[in-house]
């Protein structure tokens, strides 16, 4: 006997397997996707922590062996202020004495002093993390050829001392204080100006926006235009109205402040401030228009007020969603140059900001600036500074997601 056939599929089993296996399909695209992004991310952070770590050989202008018997760090202050006093100019004395008298500086100021003005370190070849690990015999056999007199170390360019340092002419001195600090400041102004404004206008659009009039849907259509505008039109505008047409206001001079002629942290965070406006109220309309409308009909039925249905109901159960706009936001934010160029960040400051009318510089600025110099240490500074960078937005973003998970859990 012919063995039975199988009953072939219904139209609707063929369309079930057809859809199982497109869905199998997607899911394996979205799975690559998922992973070339990771590979992607974890291939920038190897190549930015292999620049930022590895052998450095440095030569110094004074031997430090010829100054003291006993290695620098090991003298005590009163020796430290001896070597001072024979090794530098009477002129240069003088002028450390001006500054602060030698007798009330500590003994690490002190010993900065002498590595500063007498040793004179500097690097004069760097090697990558991945080359000293695995080319350490070929990388001291260069260094002893080409640099008899210097010395081979292994340096950590994130370091606390990278951190807390201001900037300066040379790599192995410079830190990023004045730029992390300006960073923050010019986040924080960009905060407290663009969150109610964005939050406050998402509400209107779609609590109270008649949508059937043609001015809202004007003003929507052009807040979803201006969330894909780049953002060197957003540094051009920031200087029209920030740097000049309110420049008494961002200078301080109308709070009685010198604030030079508004190129400062004020005007840099207004303008970080209108360039995540239209993506903060884009997602704040997300996360209002998904609240069920069950619940608006339930408060109204209970007798509240529309604007106690948005306070207490509406607002608390689409905050998550607000604050996860707010995190994207930030992060494009703190990442970006060409608006800071535009509103007159500098390149090299010293000082650190302590007021909204400071004169400033960010991260950003400071990693392109340490980039484009033609001296190769400074690309190890650069990926310090990247690294910090990093961390900051990962701090900033933790954060906010914590916040963003506290209120989750009280609706």
């Amino acid at each position: 006997m012919k063995p039975a056939r199988p009953n072939p599929l219904t139209a609707e089993q063929s369309g079930m397997v057809i859809r199982n296996r497109t869905a199998g399909l997607w899911k394996s695209v979205f799975f690559f996707a998922t992973l070339i992004a990771i590979i992607a991310l974890a291939t920038l952070i190897l190549n930015t922590c292999n620049q930022a770590f590895g052998m450095v050989a440095t030569v110094s202008r004074t031997d430090p062996a010829t100054l003291s018997e006993k290695p620098l760090d090991q003298l005590n202050s009163t020796e430290l202020m001896d070597i001072l006093r024979k090794h530098i100019t009477t002129t240069r004395l003088k002028t450390l004495e001006a500054q602060q008298p030698l007798e009330t500086r500590t003994q690490q100021e002190l010993l900065d002093l002498v590595q500063e003005r007498i040793v004179q370190p500097k690097i004069e070849a760097s090697w990558t993390l991945f080359d000293s690990i695995f080319h350490r015999a070929e990388i001291e056999k260069i260094a002893a050829e080409e640099y008899p007199s210097g010395v081979l170390s292994f340096r950590a360019w994130l370091n606390p001392d990278f951190i807390l340092n201001s900037m300066a002419s040379q790599a192995e001195d410079s830190g990023v204080r004045p730029a992390l600090l300006g960073s923050l400041y010019m986040i924080a102004i960009t905060i407290l100006f663009a969150f109610p404004i964005g939050v406050g206008a998402a509400i209107y659009l779609e609590e109270y926006a008649d949508k059937k009039r043609w001015y809202n849907r004007v003003i929507q259509t052009n807040i979803d235009n201006l969330a894909g505008v780049p953002s060197i039109v957003y540094g051009i505008l920031g200087l029209a109205i920030f740097v000049r047409l309110l420049s008494p206001l961002t200078s301080g001079e109308l709070f009685g402040v010198d604030g030079g002629n508004g190129r400062t942290i004020l005007s840099a965070g207004l303008t970080m401030g209108l360039l995540i406006l239209p993506i903060l109220i884009i997602n704040a309309q997300e996360a209002i228009r998904s609240v069920p409308s069950s619940l608006r009909q339930a408060s109204y039925g209970l007798g509240a007020t529309k604007w106690q249905t948005i306070w207490n109901h509406i607002l608390p159960y689409a905050l998550p969603g607000i604050l996860t706009g707010t995190i994207l936001a930030i992060s494009r934010a703190i990442g970006e140059t060409a608006p800071l160029i535009v509103v007159g960040a500098s390149t090299f400051i010293s000082s650190d900001p302590n007021s909204p009318f400071s004169k400033f510089t960010a991260l950003p600025i400071q990693i392109y600036d340490w980039t484009s110099r033609p001296q190769d240490v400074f690309r190890n500074s650069a990926a310090a500074a990247i690294l910090v960078l990093l961390i900051t937005l990962l701090s900033i973003n933790a954060i906010a997601i914590f916040m963003r998970n506290r209120f989750s859990k009280r609706i």
